[in-house]
């Protein structure tokens, strides 16, 4: 790999603790009955959703870097691939977390829109990506 991806690959499987803890703490809101959580279906789906998005997310990144270096791409779009491929892992999951961050957040707000802005970034990352390897 290249030592950008390596890099890239680095950061990411420093995110892997962040997204356990996420997981932990879920986990803890369920055992312990937390208000807020429990009790409120909206912020319970949407934090789910943040948790899974972000460790599959990573996950994915972290396969596309080897791709990245393959790709018949100039290096700047292989740079703007990495990136876009690894702001959704970021972006998605934020979305979905603040978007109900106050225990009495029943709809989400306007910052669920970082979950759209994470979807386009994935698209446009991955299909640069797959272009550049046919």
């Amino acid at each position: 790999m290249s030592p950008a991806s390596l890099s890239t690959a680095g950061v990411l499987l420093i995110t892997v603790p962040a997204v356990v803890f996420g997981g932990v703490t879920l986990l803890r809101f369920l055992m312990r009955n937390v208000p807020g959580y429990l009790d409120n279906p909206a912020r319970r789906r949407l934090w789910r959703a943040g948790h899974a998005h972000a460790g599959v997310l990573v996950l994915f990144s972290l396969v596309a870097m080897p791709y990245v270096d393959q790709a018949a791409l100039p290096d700047p779009v292989k740079t703007l691939v990495r990136l876009l491929i690894v702001a959704a892992p970021i972006l998605m999951p934020l979305g979905f977390f603040l978007s109900v961050a106050r225990p009495s957040d029943t709809e989400p707000n306007r910052l669920i829109g970082l979950t759209f802005l994470g979807g386009a970034s994935l698209a446009a990352g991955t299909l640069t990506l797959g272009v550049g390897l046919l």
